[in-house]
This record gives C-alpha cells, sequence and structure tokens, in this order.
C-alpha cells in the first residue's frame, strides 16, 4: 500500500517540524548509555541526516540534521557544512526553530535555506557560507514549504499551500463554529489529514535580495503539484536555460483522483505562461472507466495512447533536465492504478519528441537519479536482492551497469565533482553522507553523525540466509543477531513481516521497526524477502495483488521453519510474528494459520477485514488493483483470504497497535481485531495512538511503542 520511501523529502521535513516549535535549542545529544546497551531512549537521540546539497566547487557541502527531544516531545532541524575530505564540520544554524533545505546560489557565495521569520511563518532566507549576514528573500503569507533557484538564478520556485474546496463556514456563514464538513466525494481526506489545503508550485522574480512577482503556475486549477501525500521539489525542475518549468502532476479531484495513479510531466513556459502535457497528445480525453473493477484489464491501461513511440498511463514523476539541454528524463510507471508498477527510467529528445527507457536490463524499480555532467549517463539507485545500490545508465546505448557493492542502501544520488554524493545506511547503523567514486564504487565517509553511539554501544551483526520456498524458488531472508552473539546459545526469534505490500526487505534503518534495538533485547530476527517485493524481478514483484494468502504466505512460514529447524542457536519453541501495514496484514492472518508455531503476534496498522478495508480506505487505486475491484462485483480469492474469517482458529496472545490519525487502514481494523481476540478469551492488548498516523513520528510515542513492543514479547515469548 505504500511504496518503500527511502529518502525523506524537504517538504516532509518541513511538514513535520513547523508544527513542533521547541522551547530550546534541541542539538546533538550524548546521552549516558548504560552497559553499551542500545535502547528506544539512545535510538531517539540520534540525529538523522536529511538532505544535502554540494558547492559549485565540490569542496564543500551544506546538509540537514534533525534531532528530537523527548522531554519536549518535539524535533528541531538545523543546518551542517562539512568539508569535501570530511573535516571542518560546523553547525550553520542555531535557531530554536527548524531551519532546512539548504542550496547554493550565487557560485557559492551564499546558501538559500528555508526559515521562520519573527511571526513564525516559514520563508525563504540566504546566509553566508559561514552562517553569518542572514536575509530574508521572501515575505509570503503562507509557509514556504520548499524551493528551487533557476539556473540563472533570476527565478524561483516557490512550493506553498492554497485554500482547497468550500469549507462548513462557506456554505454557511452564520455557522462559523460549526464543526461539521460537508462531503460530497472522494479523497476528502488523505494519508493523516482531511483535504482542505493542497501543494501549489509559485515562480517569482529573483533581484539577489528579494523574491517578487510570485505567480502561481497553477492558477485556478484545483490540482496537488508536488503531489501528495510525500511529494517535494524533486517533481519540478527548470530548464538548463531558465525558461521553462517541468513539474509533476495528476490533474484530477475527487473519485478520478482516488481510483487513478495517472501522473504527468507538464512544461510550463515561464514566459508565455502556457502548459504542455509531454505525456500525453494534445487534446486527449481520459476514457470512462468502471471504478468498482480494477483498471489492469481496462482500456484505459491497453489503448493508452502513444506519445513519443511509448504509452504513459501510470505515475510519471520527477522530471530532470539533461544538463546539454536536449533531453528531459523522469520516472514513470506503465500502468494505471497500480503504485508498484516497476519505476521505469525514461528520456525524451526534447527536439524530435522521441522516448526511450533506460536501464531496461535492469528488473527492477529506479529510486531516484541524476545526470552527468557531460550528459551521457545517468546515475541511480535501486533495489536488488535486499541492497539498494548505485548504477548508471548509458544514454546512448540504454544499459546499465552497477557501480556500488556491499552489504549497504544506497538512498540518494548526486553529482559531487567526478564523483556522486550518497546516503548510505544499513540494518547495522542510520543514514550517513558518502562520496563515491564514479570509476570504482569505492565509498569515503564524509559524515560521521553519530559516532558517540558508536563507540559506546554494542550492536549486533546482519547475515543472508537463503531458504526454499514451497514452489522451489529461493527466498533471501535478513538473520540478524544479537550483540556478543553466542552461536552455542538458542535465542527467542522474531519473524517480520514487510508492509508495502511492495517494499523490499532492503538494509533499511528504521526509527520504531530497528533490528538493532530488537537485537540488543536479546531477539533473533528473521526478515523474508518473500513474494511480492522489488529487487528480485518483475514476475516476482507482481505475484501478490489477489493473492494475498497465497504464496507470499507460504513465504513467510517456509523462512521460519527453515532458520527453526536449521539454524542451531534458533528457539523454536520461542517464535514471535510481528509486522505493520501489509505486514499487520500478514500477522492478522498468520494469526489463524501459523498451527502453532508461534507464542506471541503483534500487528501495528494492519487490514483484518479486506472488506472493510476496501470502503474504508482513500487511495482507492490500490484497493482495487490489490483486491481486484468491489467484493460485490464477485472477487472471492482475495476477500476469502481476509483474516477476520479465520478468528475462529485464533489461539496466540496478540498487540494491536494504530494511529487514529491514519486515514490508510484506519482504526477500525486494530479495534476490531483486538474486539474479537478478547471475544475469544485470547490475552490481547490495544495501543492506540490517537495523534498518529501511519508511523509514530513523535519522540514520548515512540519510546512508549518501543516500551509495550518488547513488554508484549518479553512476556510471552522470552
Amino acid at each position: 500500500m505504500l511504496k518503500a520511501l527511502t529518502i525523506v523529502t524537504a517538504s516532509l521535513l518541513a511538514m513535520t517540524d513547523v508544527q513542533a516549535q521547541p522551547k530550546t535549542f534541541i542539538g546533538r545529544q550524548t546521552p549516558k548509555i548504560v552497559n553499551r546497551q542500545f535502547t528506544p531512549e539512545a535510538l531517539w537521540a540520534m540525529g538523522r541526516v536529511g538532505g544535502a546539497t554540494v558547492a559549485p566547487d565540490s569542496k564543500t557541502v551544506v546538509y540537514n540534521v534533525s534531532y528530537y527531544s523527548v522531554e519536549e516531545n518535539k524535533s528541531h532541524t538545523v543546518i551542517y557544512k562539512v568539508n569535501s575530505d570530511g573535516t571542518g564540520e560546523q553547525l550553520l544554524t542555531t535557531a530554536k526553530t527548524s531551519e532546512l533545505s539548504p542550496k547554493f546560489i550565487k557560485n557559492g557565495t551564499q546558501i538559500a535555506f528555508l526559515g521562520a521569520d519573527a511571526e513564525g511563518t516559514m520563508q525563504l532566507w540566504a546566509m553566508n557560507p559561514d552562517g553569518t549576514g542572514r536575509i530574508q528573500l521572501t515575505k509570503e503569507k503562507e509557509d514556504v514549504e520548499d524551493f528551487t533557484f533557476s539556473p540563472d538564478e533570476k527565478k524561483v520556485i516557490l512550493v506553498k499551500s492554497i485554500k482547497y474546496g468550500k469549507r462548513t463556514s462557506d456554505l454557511y456563514p452564520d455557522l462559523q463554529k460549526a464543526s461539521g464538513r460537508v462531503i460530497n466525494d472522494l479523497m476528502h481526506r488523505h494519508w493523516d489529514e482531511w483535504v482542505e489545503n493542497i501543494p501549489h508550485s509559485f515562480v517569482g522574480d529573483f533581484d539577489g535580495t528579494a523574491v517578487t512577482n510570485v505567480k502561481d503556475i497553477l492558477e485556478g486549477e484545483p490540482y496537488e503539484c508536488p503531489m501528495k501525500p510525500f511529494g517535494g521539489i524533486e517533481q519540478l525542475a527548470w530548464s538548463t536555460d531558465s525558461k521553462t518549468i517541468a513539474y509533476t502532476c495528476r490533474k484530477l479531484e475527487g473519485r478520478d483522483y482516488a481510483c487513478s495513479t495517472d501522473a504527468d510531466i507538464y512544461l510550463y513556459d515561464v514566459t508565455t505562461g502556457k502548459t504542455k502535457n509531454i505525456c500525453k497528445p494534445e487534446g486527449y480525453v481520459r476514457p470512462a472507466v468502471d471504478y468498482t473493477e480494477s483498471l489492469k484489464n481496462q482500456k484505459v491501461n491497453t489503448e493508452a495512447p502513444v506519445v513519443g513511440g511509448m504509452t504513459f498511463a501510470g505515475y510519471d514523476i520527477n522530471p530532470s533536465f539533461s544538463p546539454d539541454g536536449k533531453y528531459i528524463a523522469w520516472q514513470s510507471m506503465r500502468q494505471d492504478g497500480y503504485e508498484s508498477d516497476i519505476n521505469r527510467l525514461i528520456i525524451m529528445d526534447l527536439k524530435t519528441g522521441n522516448c526511450r527507457q533506460l536501464a531496461a536490463d535492469f528488473d527492477s524499480n529506479v529510486e531516484s537519479f541524476t545526470w552527468s555532467a557531460d550528459s551521457k549517463k545517468i546515475y541511480f539507485n535501486g533495489v536488488w536482492h535486499g541492497e539498494i545500490h548505485i548504477y548508471s545508465a548509458d544514454v546512448k546505448t540504454g544499459a546499465s551497469k552497477k557501480i556500488t557493492e556491499g552489504q549497504y542502501d544506497f538512498t540518494s544520488v548526486q553529482l559531487f565533482g567526478k564523483n556522486l554524493l550518497c546516503g548510505r545506511q544499513s540494518m547495522c547503523e542510520p543514514t550517513d553522507l558518502y562520496i563515491v567514486s564514479t570509476k570504482d564504487g569505492s565509498a569515503k565517509r564524509l559524515t560521521n553523525e553519530n559516532k558517540y553511539f558508536f563507540d559506546n554501544i554494542d550492536f549486533g551483526k546482519v547475515e543472508p540466509h537463503w531458504t526454499k520456498a514451497t514452489d522451489g524458488k529461493s527466498i533471501l531472508s535478513w538473520i540478524v543477531l544479537p550483540p556478543n552473539f553466542d552461536k552455542t546459545k538458542k535465542y527467542p526469534t522474531l519473524l517480520f513481516c514487510e508492509g508495502g505490500p511492495q517494499s523490499p526487505v532492503s538494509q533499511f534503518w528504521s526509527f520504531r521497526w530497528n533490528m538493532m534495538i530488537m537485537a540488543a533485547n536479546g531477539y533473533v530476527v528473521v526478515a523474508p524477502n518473500r513474494r511480492g517485493l522489488p529487487g528480485f524481478g518483475h514476475e516476482w514483484n507482481e505475484e501478490i495483488s489477489l493473492n494475498y494468502g497465497g504464496q507470499c504466505m507460504d513465504d513467510y512460514l517456509s523462512a521460519i521453519d527453515d532458520a527453526a529447524n536449521n539454524l542451531p542457536y534458533v528457539d523454536k519453541n520461542r517464535l514471535g510474528c510481528v509486522g505493520a501495514s501489509f505486514g499487520g496484514y500478514s500477522v492478522y492472518w498468520l494469526a489463524g494459520h501459523h498451527n502453532k508455531r508461534f507464542k506471541a503476534f503483534i500487528a501495528h496498522d494492519g487490514i483484518f477485514n479486506i472488506e472493510q478495508q476496501y470502503l474504508e480506505t482513500e487511495e482507492m487505486w490500490f484497493a482495487n488493483w490489490d483486491m481486484g475491484g468491489a467484493f460485490w462485483n464477485g472477487h472471492p480469492k482475495t476477500f476469502e483470504n481476509s483474516p477476520h474469517r479465520f478468528v475462529d482458529k485464533w489461539d496466540t496472545p496478540i498487540l494491536c497497535i494504530q494511529g487514529e490519525k491514519d486515514y490508510r487502514i484506519v482504526t477500525s481494523q486494530a479495534m476490531s481485531a483486538f474486539n474479537a481476540a478478547r471475544l475469544r478469551g485470547i490475552p490481547a492488548e490495544f495501543l492506540c495512538f490517537p495523534d498518529e498516523n501511519h508511523w509514530v513520528l513523535k519522540p514520548q510515542n515512540g519510546i512508549l511503542w518501543q516500551r509495550r513492543y518488547f513488554n508484549w514479547l518479553d512476556k510471552y515469548v522470552k
């Protein structure tokens, strides 16, 4: 239901940090560590490295780090600068409010960034490279959520939110205090908010000291740009001559928006204000479709119009012009309604309009990308066999080549002179910045944000393990081992069920589902890349839609049975099963099919009743695709595998966790599962967060989550 998100965009950071204004400056922390034990408190004290930008001379890098205060229950983002050899780290911002999204301007003599004005509104600012000489560049009434300057720096794009639709007070001016909402169509709420505001992109003039003449490039259009809930400035791009803005937009509303993923790339002429869709022919009219059926077999996909020799019916996002101005590249999914289709890398010849796919030989997703300086290559990151690495794609031949190696996830990629600047993480360490050689793939550490913790804490290790599935294919699981591991001992073991459902079990570092915290509490973790995950080919990735209770569940049972029977340190009599989102569905389903393998279950934000979920979720394209359409149209295989149909076989303690602001999988799902367990006399607990969404973002809630999580496992598994 949610694709892997390895990069936190500047707009998302701004959104979370603007809402949390701390009373004191929250910065780098060095808490007392007892017995070299990794604890939830230590996890939340770690710095979180975010977006980075390279200076024009490639001698310095500016980047964000976010810190969290458990006491204040708030977060704070600051800006650092570091030399290209890793020396000279300098904190540039010391305000109590967050300052973020740094970008070099004026040939590196200034750094533009977002920060609050005296009224607390986020504005665009500039400062000297040493943090002095601050000047406010915008005086907007609304928060500036993100920005990017044109190559000639005479103009700038600003992302701001505008009012969407009519409030009850607009309909009835005499009822200003009425709390009721009048709803007339789908998509009235999204992710964790009622849709009353949407982001728009504005273009303004910049004279070096101030931004003026700000104009909405989607004036009068009720569409998002960037697209919610996670789109940021990467969804817009300037042409090399500064005359054109490419932007991503799904120009649909209500039911159409809720049921379609058809986003396109548009070119906006800065001089004339005219807009052109480069993914659809002029005059294209979207065909009528039946939104209670899957779009998979409807003509919206099979008869999609051809542009430049290709069809673009699904997500087309994140445009980028080549440095020589000849091409525009973007990421593209082929099929409308399928949010987890393979993410292709497309380039269009701007002179001829012809389109080609690069890296077609890479049978997985292109996650993010950047052009080489000579426009002959595109560097991108993508997942394969549980690791996210950097690859190059040759513009002339289209062929891809792997650049990096190792048990890591490279989470971002951008040019750093002749090399690349990348974020890198693993299950054993959070994100830091590295300089990656384009010649041999070697990675040189640039930041070491959490050195204190790694100097004072013992961490576990992670090993790959392959298992034969019931159909003879091989499943890769990551086996997480406790610190100071003793192979002669037997350990309680957890089966980790991934969400998505098509998000990879790669070398991710999570600040909730953290493998090192689980290991530190004495658990071995088995984390399988079951059927329906990217990184093992298109066929493997596809084999989950309409088949939730099928091969993917067999894979889970194969992985845990193999570990229990063949890894001598796994205690088969002390097994637990945990997961969130689709992983939560997996937990609920396995609770009715595990045949007493497990001693305890934990499900976070999981689907318990699929029929109920079909009519409760907001992004209906997902429900239509994965479930085959509405249950009243006769799609028994998916709906008959709903976990609630197997509650009569539940016999094991279960902890159900849910955020009440989760509008993707709503609270009734966890509440129903908890009620069902208790009605059957099964030990159960319901942990509900009224102020959290599909994730747990607040520090004290995060620590509460960890405490109840391990309290449950220690009670029933250990």
